[in-house]
Order: structure tokens, then C-alpha cells, then sequence
């Protein structure tokens, strides 16, 4: 197995899984946030259930490996900085997904189903991640910049 086809792999996996628990749902989710009335409490069981394997997971991982099979290094974050931007994106992912019900991990799946709604959250998202670029494009040149 190569490196593409382990991602591809671990992307149907994760995919189904999504599929499974009904994230790729919107409405699921929407009913997790709405407390005073549709509320539907199975995220919670969704996300614990999750944690709990990644947590396992890294556990083995790396425990039992120096480096990953395709890659030379694990890419592992090292910052532990809280700035205003990951707050902020933080604050921004979450309220992304308070309005439309979707994460990026219950969207892509979401496509499948074919419903407009996807589409739109998902263009919505790389219309996001395009602005976010440019504007980091415009601050490193502006951080750069001789005074």
C-alpha cells in the first residue's frame, strides 16, 4: 500500500464513520445545539466515542513507531500558543457550525447525497479558506516589508 491509497483508505474509513453516526446529517447537529427544544444528545456519544479512539490511537502509534510508514517525520503541531487568531478561528469554525450544521469532516461526506445545501456550505468554506489565504499573503508581505 502506498501513501495515496493509505489516505484514501483512511478517508472512506473516516467517511463511513461520518456517515454512520448521522453527522453528515445537519439537522442532527442543529438539534445537538438547540437545548430548549429538538435536542438530540447522540453527538455527545459521537465525539466521546471519538476521542477515545484517536486517544488510543496516538497511544499505539507512537508508542510502537519513530516515524510514520510514508512519511519521514510525524507532522505533529508544536506551537502551543493561544492567539487571537486560533481563537478566533476557533470561534469562527464554531459558529460556522452552529448555522449550517456541517464541520468539513461531516460536509465531504455530505456531498454524496447530493443535497444544494452541501454545495453551497462547501463553496461557502473554500470561498473562507481563499480570504484567509490572501490575508496571510497581505500580512507576511506587509510584516516583511522594509519600514
Amino acid at each position: 500500500m502506498n501513501r495515496n491509497t493509505s489516505a484514501l483508505v483512511a478517508g472512506l474509513v473516516f467517511g463511513i464513520g461520518i456517515a454512520i453516526s448521522g453527522m453528515a446529517n445537519p439537522a442532527k447537529v442543529l438539534n445537538f445545539f438547540d437545548i430548549a427544544g429538538t435536542f438530540d444528545p447522540s453527538l455527545i456519544f459521537v465525539m466521546g466515542g471519538a476521542l477515545v479512539t484517536a486517544a488510543i490511537g496516538y497511544r499505539i502509534v507512537f508508542g510502537a513507531r519513530t516515524k510514520p510508514v510514508f512519511e519521514a517525520k510525524f507532522n505533529v503541531p508544536t506551537s502551543r500558543t493561544i492567539d487571537a487568531r486560533l481563537v478566533g478561528g476557533s470561534a469562527l469554525f464554531g459558529l460556522g457550525w452552529g448555522i449550517a450544521g456541517f464541520c468539513p469532516g461531516g460536509a465531504i461526506p455530505a456531498l454524496g447525497l447530493g443535497y444544494a445545501d452541501t454545495f453551497i456550505f462547501m463553496g461557502a468554506m473554500i470561498g473562507g479558506m481563499l480570504i484567509a489565504r490572501f490575508l496571510n499573503q497581505l500580512e507576511r508581505r506587509r510584516t516583511a516589508a522594509p519600514a
